[in-house]
């Protein structure tokens, strides 16, 4: 039997295209802007000259264009995951990116398995869009961790800076200027927009709303209401401060101790795919008097219904609402 090595194959090529699609995203934007790189990207381009409006609207435009595009066929699956990730891909250049990986990994499947060729077109297009949106995926859940991490120490500079006579205005530049992107480059840009006649209240709730942050809504809420009643921002934010930085440790506690929970689940499901692979390679032929039974498909269909039942089970019960 060749399900061994064909398994083999179907794990490499996916892999490959994971590394396929990084390396062509640092090929086609460069390293300031992967998320391996803690420089304020926003200031980068400022100092190659750019002008401060334009650098504004190619942000802009990096950070609404997924958004946008939410009705393209298959598309809508990725959109959001995309715009948290704040992927500098256009919605065309993504799909492009699918159809060359699904293209890549239909040359591979053919070079190295005897699978049929709708089966491979078949499993091609699946490698392809699964490559790209687990991809995506990392990228935003490694972003938005960062940005929840960055949060309680940009909220503190800020009531430091209104401590000592800043403009709320002024406060929101320092934190683009002194912390570390991906933080910075978000509250440039709101910068940016307050410097041209935006409202900053107005700014910061399209923030939230665009990253989907609890504690970035308190912080609009909070300068929303400031802005409307009065009252000492720095003190308020001061507070905001530490609600941001208990929930955050809050958060953290609880994937601590939901970890053991999720991972037995990751187990679970996993082993009998190892101890399945590790048969085939002891012993090729360990199924063969039983590969042609007309129940051993349907069998194995349902045995990967169910270990991914279990994830989604075990995930359920670990989702604990903060």
């Amino acid at each position: 039997m060749q399900l061994p090595v064909e398994a083999l194959i179907y794990v490499v090529i996916f892999v490959g295209v994971l590394l396929l699609v990084e390396g062509i995203y640092l090929v086609a934007f460069g390293k300031s802007i992967s998320l391996n790189s803690r420089v304020n990207r926003r200031l980068e381009m400022l100092d190659k000259g750019v002008g401060r409006e334009q650098v504004l609207e190619q942000l802009r435009k990096e950070m609404q264009q997924h958004m946008k595009t939410q009705s393209i066929p298959l598309y809508s699956l990725l959109a959001d995951k995309a715009q948290k990730a704040a992927i500098a891909f256009s919605p065309r250049q993504l799909i492009m990116i699918m159809a060359l990986v699904s293209g890549f990994a239909f040359v591979g499947l053919s070079i190295g398995t005897a699978t049929d060729t709708l089966l491979r077109v078949a499993l091609s297009v699946g490698i392809g869009i699964g490559g790209v949106y687990a991809w995506v995926n990392h990228k935003a859940q490694k972003r938005m961790g960062m940005l929840e991490e960055q949060l309680p120490d940009a909220v503190e500079l800020m009531v430091r800076s209104l401590r000592v006579g800043n403009p709320f205005i002024s406060t929101i530049q320092v934190v683009a200027n002194e912390v570390q992107d991906p933080l910075a480059t978000e509250f440039g840009v709101i910068a940016d927009e307050c410097a041209y006649g935006r409202d900053i209240s107005e700014a910061l709730k399209d923030l939230a709303e665009r990253l989907d942050m609890q504690d970035l809504r308190f912080l609009s809420v909070a300068v929303g209401i400031q802005q409307q009643s009065g009252g000492n921002l720095a003190e308020i934010l001061a507070g905001l401060a530490k609600v941001i930085r208990a929930r955050f440790r809050l958060f953290r506690r609880v994937k601590a101790i939901t970890a053991e929970a999720k991972w037995s689940g990751k187990f679970l499901s996993g082993f009998p795919l190892a101890c399945l692979l590790f048969i085939m390679i002891k012993d090729p032929g360990y199924y063969d008097e039983v590969i042609d039974h007309p129940w051993f498909i349907p069998a194995c269909f349902f045995v990967g219904i169910m270990l991914t039942l279990n994830l989604i089970v075990m995930r359920i019960l670990t989702n604990i609402k903060v």
